[in-house]
């Protein structure tokens, strides 16, 4: 299958010496919130496949879904113009008077947006099949992109990951932890080489709900949750992009000691697990956390600081 070159890789990983010392286990990261400026973070991984298949197939429109922040959204339209396409975006809640964040850059980036409710995200697959009528009705040759990026063939690029991060490492870690959203990047990592036990991180909805997402994106080569793979959704927090303030604590905590920013959606979650289970005595060893990137969604979250 092919890929375009979107992203910088190999992304770095390395020690976060001062958290390892404060929480006496080995604290790693692999830095997937470099793997570029606007068309950054673990989408662009997805997406490299994604628009490649949208390419081969001559397509000028990709349309994709996502919260009013969505990072997949706003990656999706940076690609999208990269590639020469025009993106359309269907995001979840209403327009506010004033754009920021990953909104603000949905703008600068000229995506035709439309906005559903809550209730119509349910059918967001539907209504984005909606819009790809009306656009191959004023002649225009769209490509959908699922939410998050999250198929089979986008996961490709979360195989390709563990490949690159196994070329880097010299033996698997005792736990590789990452935020979980839409279930394509933890379908990649699970079905690609040996990295350690995955352990995704909820940041909505719960463990039965996500395992079940994962199978369906990984397919019968994955295995059952359990050793190799699993979720744990207790630090999901009391609503998608809702943080509370351990999480908080945890974004802040992680960057006066390592310099590591982290948002309030995912990573923010997903390292307030790592801690979590550190301290209690649950995780120890060698233990790297996959920053998926998404330092966009602090802005705007200043009174929340």
């Amino acid at each position: 299958m092919n890929r375009l070159e979107l992203a910088r890789r190999p992304t770095p990983v390395h020690r976060l010496e001062r958290l390892s010392g404060m929480l006496g286990a080995e604290v790693w990261v692999k830095r997937d919130d470099l793997t570029g400026l606007g068309l950054s973070g673990n989408k662009v991984r997805k997406l490299e496949f994604l628009m490649a298949e949208a390419t081969e197939r001559g397509c000028d429109t990709v349309i994709t879904t996502g919260g009013i922040q969505s990072n997949h959204a706003r990656a999706t339209a940076v690609a999208a113009r990269m590639c020469g396409m025009r993106p359309v975006l269907l995001l979840r809640g209403e327009e506010p008077a004033t754009p920021d964040g990953n909104l603000l850059l949905d703008h600068l980036l000229g995506a035709e947006l439309h906005w559903c409710t809550a209730e119509e995200y349910g059918r967001r697959d539907a209504l984005m099949d909606a819009l790809a009528g009306h656009a191959r009705a004023r002649g225009a040759r769209p490509y959908v992109v699922p939410e998050g990026g999250s198929n089979r063939l986008g996961a490709q690029g979360y195989v390709a990951a563990a490949h690159e991060l196994l070329e880097q490492i010299d033996e698997p870690f005792d736990v590789v932890v990452v935020g979980l959203g839409s279930g394509g990047t933890a379908a990649g990592l699970a079905l690609g080489p040996d990295l350690g036990p995955i352990r995704a991180i909820a940041v909505c909805d719960d463990r039965a709900s996500f395992v079940a997402r994962i199978r369906e994106i990984g397919g019968a080569e994955l295995s059952a949750p359990g050793t190799d793979w699993d979720v744990l959704d207790q630090y999901r927090g009391p609503a998608y992009g809702v943080a509370d303030l351990e999480v908080w604590q945890t974004i802040r905590t992680v960057a006066q000691t390592e310099g590591l920013l982290l948002d309030p959606v995912y990573t923010g979650k997903a390292m307030h697990a790592l801690v979590s289970e550190v301290r209690a005595g649950r995780w120890g060893g060698r233990v790297l956390f996959w920053h998926t990137g998404g330092a966009f969604g602090l802005f705007g979250r200043g009174h929340e600081v």
